[in-house]
């Protein structure tokens, strides 16, 4: 209706210059409520940071640092002198307690990594854990990831995902981790370098098949950025003509939920697991799909195992 008054969404917060929220900054850079505030940065493109992200350093008493030479190159850029202090996975334990004495004075510290969100793949996990076990508000700044940039644009699933991080760079150990994984119902995400592009690519041909979908994301939000899908190996093939040259986002498509249907332990067990996500009635959809046995049938059985009876009805 024109003219109505515009409500408000649930989840949603509006702050005026007058009345700041607790945890932002107005444009009058009012200090920030005590606390250890996680900030996002660019990976890549520099204008891609947030403006509360900005606020935020601007407004810190101190800014902890994967490395302080590469945030300084950021933090320059936008004309941000906070003092900065360097923090990473090597810091030993005197130093996450410096931080931690800090907070306990009333202060706020922002944690960075080099690019993208802290403990995304990078340090900051302690920190975090012995913040909040100590009382200290901790509060995300969202922004960039490499992760979810390289997942949103892949083509593949996005509703099920698994994280892995860097593959082992060790060849036995990466394939039994790849043979592991093999089965798994969900769209993986790995982080590596281009250097061991090709031998991963190997070993995840062999364990997935060379027909399991793929993603590499290269270079993203850069003047180079390049995604390219396929299967894996086509990706394989194709790596002769791809520049090797910066950290890669690796994203391998879900296994199939193939299944003997005459192995009833097997479907009662997908039954279980999605019932786990899910109502008795999606899961016999689900098991269905995959199966090509009746959802009637799957769905009796369902409540069957469901009511705890274990006996076909």
């Amino acid at each position: 209706m024109y003219g109505a008054r515009l409500r408000k969404p649930s989840g949603y917060s509006v702050a005026n210059d007058n009345k700041p929220l607790s945890n932002t900054v107005s444009n009058s850079a009012a200090a920030l409520v005590p606390g250890l505030y996680l900030v996002a940065t660019p990976i890549g493109n520099l204008r891609d940071i947030t403006l509360r992200a900005l606020d935020v350093l601007k407004t810190v008493d101190l800014i902890a640092c994967e490395d302080t030479r590469v945030s300084g190159r950021l933090l320059s850029h936008y004309g941000i002198d906070t003092v900065k202090t360097p923090y990473h996975d090597f810091s030993d334990d005197s130093t996450r307690q410096r931080l931690l004495d800090i907070l306990a004075k009333g202060q706020s510290i922002a944690l960075i990594s080099d690019a993208g969100s802290p403990l995304i793949a990078d340090p900051g996990y302690k920190l975090v854990r012995d913040a909040a076990a100590a009382g200290h508000a901790v509060f995300p700044i969202p922004g960039p990831s490499a992760l979810i940039a390289g997942l949103s644009a892949s083509g593949l699933p996005t509703d099920r995902v698994l994280f892995l991080g860097f593959p082992p760079t060790k060849k036995q150990a990466r394939r039994t981790l790849f043979e592991k994984l093999s089965t798994v119902p969900s769209t993986l995400v790995f982080y590596e370098s281009p250097k061991r592009l090709e031998d991963c690519l190997t070993d995840m041909a062999a364990a997935f098949g060379e027909d399991r979908p793929a993603s590499i994301a290269r270079e993203i939000t850069k003047l180079h950025e390049e995604h390219r899908r396929g299967s894996l190996g086509d990706l394989l093939a194709g790596l002769a003509d791809m520049t090797k040259k910066g950290e890669l986002v690796l994203i391998v498509g879900p296994a199939s939920m193939e299944v003997t249907v005459t192995d009833a332990a097997e479907i009662d067990r997908l039954l279980i697991s999605e019932m786990k996500e899910g109502g008795v009635k999606k899961a016999a959809a689900a098991v269905a799909s995959a199966t090509g046995l009746a959802k009637r049938d799957l769905y009796a059985r369902a409540v069957s195992l469901r009511n705890g009876s274990g006996d076909d009805d």
